[in-house]
């Protein structure tokens, strides 16, 4: 039996599930695993969009041989060189010899660094708006640079006006179905296409909306990308366009704020409740708390991305900001973090470094980010004299939320 599905007039979808990798890139938990994805176009000549991790390479080697039924394959499109998908490229090149390999010069070269193999006399070079025609279909190769590594191209198939989107629209997580319109994406599958966006491609977000000006430009059917659901319906499309369209502009998608603390005796979680309590009292809706010495680093960028507010509580310690707070801020930093409003409550006992680091992270790290008067740095615990010092916090940081403009008038 095989995983493979015809999406339409000859263009099939091929998948594997990895369920066991307990983390992507050995850094992002995927509790519920991964999907990838490939693509075949069966034609007067053969084609085969990218290939796969590793992990799936022999379920993928199987169900190539079933959809060729016998015949050689002509064409390999190489979009993407990165290992997660590419691993199995030898093994699929070894196996079909007459392959022809389509990329760009980055890709072979890249292609030999892994590999240690060069196949010169079977690389294609392929650049902006060249066509491959296979009968029927014809595929158009879109340069995409850092979305997100050096060598991404996309294809786009002109008589079906499909979109081969390799690491974009993706997202974290298995599949049980093929298409997005099949499941409850929103319910079941947002945030994750959100974490898998922020921590995967979000320092790239100017290359993104590049692609996705030349993309606006196209009449687009599919999107397929290579992890999670095929986008089939010109309401999943429009979605998850919109959705990318806010994250690679930092356009926050809902007014609210996210609450990052570390504490570690419990004083500094401690005023972060209180904090969220008088936040609450006033109106605001969408308060959301996370400690960042327990929860990993990815769901936490991803919900600052999500919303329009953020509130940075931390301890001093080891004469430094606390370790888990500071890797949190080099990761927004890392990511590109920006256009948001932000407070900070620090707290120490003799000596206060955490104010100082965190405001610099808001004030000369991050981009166009606003450093929310009053900040606050509490000697060792939240006291009684300081609730009006807290209260103005509180006054000032619901009346940013509550004149923020709509989201959704921002893109």
């Amino acid at each position: 039996m095989h995983c493979v599905e015809e999406i339409k007039n000859g263009i099939y979808w091929m998948g594997c599930n990895d369920f066991r990798t307990p983390l992507f890139e050995r850094i992002f938990p995927i509790p519920e695993g991964i999907s990838y994805n490939t693509y075949f176009i069966d034609d007067e000549k053969t084609c085969l969009i990218d290939a796969m991790d590793k992990s799936c390479r022999d379920e993928f080697l199987e169900d190539v041989e079933y959809l060729l039924k016998g015949r050689k394959l002509d064409y390999f499109v190489l979009q993407h060189m990165e290992p997660d998908h590419a691993s199995s490229a030898l093994a699929l090149l070894e196996k079909y010899p007459e392959a022809k390999i389509v990329g760009q010069p980055s890709t072979f070269k890249l292609f030999e660094q892994f590999f240690r193999t060069p196949m010169p006399d079977r690389y294609m070079t392929v650049n902006e708006g060249d066509q491959l025609k296979l009968g029927k279909h014809t595929l158009q190769f879109i340069k995409a640079p850092m979305v997100h590594w050096p060598e991404v191209i996309m294809t786009y198939e002109v008589t079906d006006h499909f979109l081969f989107s390799a690491d974009a629209f993706g997202h974290f997580g298995t599949v049980g179905n093929v298409f997005a319109d099949q499941a409850d994406f929103e319910e079941n599958y947002l945030d994750e296409a959100r974490r898998y966006y922020v921590n995967i491609v979000g320092k790239y977000g100017p290359q993104v909306m590049n692609v996705l000006k030349k993309a606006s430009k196209l009449q687009i059917d599919f999107i397929c990308p290579l992890h999670g659901f095929v986008f089939r319906t010109p309401e999943t499309i429009k979605y998850i366009v919109d959705k990318h369209l806010h994250w690679a502009q930092h356009v926050p998608e809902k007014k609210g704020v996210v609450i990052a603390f570390s504490s570690i005796y419990g004083n500094t979680e401690r005023a972060a409740c209180v904090l969220a309590n008088k936040l609450s009292r006033r109106g605001v809706r969408d308060i959301r708390m996370y400690d960042v010495a327990k929860i990993h680093a990815s769901y936490i960028t991803a919900k600052a991305w999500e919303y329009s507010h953020l509130i940075l509580a931390a301890p001093t310690y080891n004469l430094n900001l606390f370790l888990p707070m500071e890797s949190f801020l080099h990761d927004l930093k890392t990511l590109m973090f920006q256009k948001r409003t932000i407070g900070i409550v620090a707290c120490h006992s003799w000596a206060s470094a955490a104010y100082k680091t965190m405001a610099d992270y808001v004030e000369n790290e991050f981009k166009c980010c606003e450093l929310l008067e009053p900040t606050m740095d509490l000697k060792s615990s939240l006291h009684d004299d300081q609730e009006c010092l807290m209260d103005e916090l509180a006054d000032k940081m619901a009346e940013s939320i509550e004149q923020y403009p709509d989201p959704k008038t921002l893109l």
